[in-house]
């Protein structure tokens, strides 16, 4: 099973919100979705669900469009939530497992899995508006999980979460995939979709400008990271050659390049002059890669 989209386009009025995508996802993989605020992936998604119709180009999954009657194969969290605030938990989740087409014993059993699974089994009978954000980010969670999808789609799941939940959450996902469930998801931390995802998209003004494997992509994007400690100043290192950035900190500096040869030339001079007690070069982050391609940070 795939997620096919293929040349997919959406216009509204005079505003392209998303130009010419096209992304296959395989069965059981993650998948990151990342772009500014108005980079297009909301709409992405909502094509992805069946919302909305793509101007141009089709989305399938397993070859089939994703309409009403296959509402039962996709959870969708949505980045802003979506939830009934006078009802409690149980509540919640009962009316929308049933809307899924799940049998009321099936929706309280997995309720019940999952409110312990996140450590809240308390929560059962309590009314959302009385829940944090953060706890309230979990239910929504449960909520769109809950019956198995075989297609999920995160937008912005750790959003509100301190990072004892974030990790509660990463272990829920990555459960979801090992049972197989292939999952999209967009988030603001790029540590997150570096951890999580091996194959991703980058999106620009309705634009993927980055697509492919993680790591091909930080291959190709050629710029190394230099981590250096020394006991004197490197102030000198901005001016050489092929330095990109340049950050100094207390003995010592964070330094960008663009490439090994640099890498080694900076190592010669710096160990002709003093004792290096680190010098370490490290892949670009998604951060770096990021601002390259879209000219500003993702925040």
């Amino acid at each position: 099973m795939t997620l096919s989209i293929d040349h997919v386009s959406k216009q509204f009025g005079q505003h392209q919100a998303v130009r010419d995508i096209s992304i296959h996802v395989p069965k059981g993989e993650i998948f990151g979705m990342l772009g500014a605020n108005g980079a297009g992936k909301t709409t992405t998604f909502r094509m992805i669900l069946g919302l909305l119709d793509p101007s141009d180009g089709k989305i399938t999954w397993d070859g089939q469009k994703i309409d009403y009657s296959r509402t039962s194969l996709v959870g969708y969290l949505p980045e802003e939530r979506g939830l009934y605030p006078k009802l409690t938990v149980k509540e919640q989740l009962l009316y929308l497992g049933r809307l899924k087409g799940m049998k009321k014993p099936d929706i309280l059993k997995a309720t019940k899995q999952w409110l312990e699974s996140f450590k809240v089994p308390e929560y059962e009978n309590k009314k959302i508006e009385e829940l944090s954000k953060g706890n309230q980010q979990k239910i929504q969670f449960i909520a769109a999980i809950l019956h198995n999808p075989e297609l999920v789609i995160l937008d912005e799941p750790f959003s509100g979460l301190d990072p004892l939940n974030v990790d509660l959450l990463k272990k829920a996902v990555i459960n979801l995939k090992e049972a197989g469930s292939t999952i999209i998801f967009s988030s603001h931390r790029m540590e997150h979709v570096e951890e999580l995802c091996e194959h991703l998209c980058i999106m620009h003004k309705g634009k993927p400008v980055v697509h492919g494997k993680l790591k091909e992509i930080k291959q190709d994007f050629g710029k190394k990271n230099v981590l250096i400690r020394a006991d004197y100043a490197l102030d000198f290192l901005q001016e050489q050659p092929g330095v990109t950035k340049f950050e100094a900190f207390p003995n010592g500096a964070r330094i960008q390049v663009d490439g090994m040869e640099t890498a080694k030339s900076l190592f010669n001079q710096i160990t002709q002059k003093g004792f290096v007690e680190r010098f370490e070069v490290e892949e670009p982050s998604l951060h770096d890669i990021f601002v390259e391609k879209v000219g500003t940070s993702y925040e």
